[in-house]
């Protein structure tokens, strides 16, 4: 079962087929396969803060070390963080498998 992506909390239209994608590109969060099912996502949906090249505040956001600060004090990220106690997958081990290619646990 898959909780509110960020495309759905954000309402910003990068999904596949989303509003804004001929103008804004569809967002990496919402194709990243390797992160499909953390957090209790679709593909990188509960893990956007991990992923580089997501959208916030209307600008395409970096890599993880340049955008965290505000990742950290976004209202999804702390959602998430709250639903997933004591599940919730970090940074850290989210990075992991998508630099390794292992697919998420189960």
């Amino acid at each position: 079962m898959t909780h509110e992506n960020c495309w759905e909390f954000k309402n910003c239209g990068r999904e596949p087929g989303g509003v804004n994608v001929s103008e804004l590109g569809v967002c990496p969060a919402s194709t990243e396969t390797l992160a499909d099912g953390v957090n209790h996502g679709m593909n990188g949906g509960r893990a956007c803060w991990a992923i580089s090249g997501t959208m916030c505040g209307g600008k395409v956001q970096g890599t993880l070390a340049t955008k965290i600060g505000n990742c950290l004090n976004c209202e999804f990220y702390q959602r998430v963080q709250r639903e997933e106690k004591p599940r919730f997958e970090t940074s850290a081990k989210i990075l992991e498998r998508l630099n390794k290619g292992f697919p998420p646990e189960s």
